[in-house]
This record gives structure tokens, sequence and C-alpha cells, in this order.
């Protein structure tokens, strides 16, 4: 049994959060396009986009190295814009256990904030907590939601 972790980002976003919830539950393939220096590429392992059980397969530079995610989309709650999805192989989870993440995208009254929550286990206390990791993502979401801003 590993070290419980949670880590989370709250960013406001230009974009409609419509736009975003949709890009990552049912257009993800698009991500690498708003956001080529974090995500090179995502495909469809099994299943169909948006659909829970489906699994996906990122390919993304972390801290200049290349890696890979493979992921099943385990919630969709699109009235809440809600998506979770948990990593069964890949970078990730050969050094940390349980890892998944929540992106929930709250309207705050005139803006709209991503959520970014990551649940993991580190294997012992040398391992280190995944900051490196939730500053990718949220660099990334600002790269798209700079796509989407320029774009309308």
């Amino acid at each position: 049994m590993g070290l419980k972790s949670v880590l989370s980002a709250k960013l406001e976003i230009k974009a409609n959060k419509d736009v975003l919830h949709d890009i990552f539950t049912h257009k993800p393939h698009h991500v690498s396009t708003m956001s080529p220096l974090h995500v090179q590429d995502c495909e469809l392992l099994q299943g169909t986009f948006g659909t829970v059980g489906s699994k996906i397969i990122w390919k993304y530079t972390l801290e200049g190295k290349k890696r890979i995610s493979k992921q099943v989309i385990e919630d969709i709650d699109h009235e809440k814009k809600v998506l979770v999805l948990k990593e069964f192989e890949g970078d990730l989870v050969d050094e940390y256990d349980n890892w998944k993440i929540i992106l929930h995208i709250e309207p705050k009254g005139e803006i709209d904030l991503v959520c970014w929550t990551m649940e993991y286990e580190r294997p012992n206390e040398n391992a280190p907590e995944l900051i490196n990791l939730l500053d990718f993502m949220v660099g990334m979401t600002k790269a798209i939601d700079d796509h989407h801003a320029k774009a309308n």
C-alpha cells in the first residue's frame, strides 16, 4: 500500500466551459494541434471517444522526455462537466499506483474554472510528488484556451 497523494490546480479560462469539456471528452485527438509542445498524439485504442470504458493512448513530452499514457475513461458527467481517466499502462504506472486524473469545469459567474485533480499512490517517501505533471496539465490547458480565444 503506497502513500496516497492528491494534487489539484484550478485556472480561469476564456473559452466556454462546454468547449473544453467537449475537447477532452469527445475530441482528445485534437489536443495535439492545440498544444503541440505538450501533446504529440492521442489515439483511440478501444471503444469510442466520449464513452465510459473506452481506452486511449496519449503521447506527450514532459520535461524534455517523450512519454506515453494509456488511459481508460472511468466516468463522464456531461451535466457537471466532469471527466475521470485512469492510467492502466504507461510511464506513470511504472512508478506510481492507482493514478487517475479528474477534469472538472466549474462555472463561477462570468468566468469558468478548469480544475485538474490527480490522485495516486507513491511507492515510498522518496518518490516525488507529481507537481511537474500538474504544471504540465496547467500549461496544456492554457495553450488550448489560448487556441480557442484566438479562434473567436
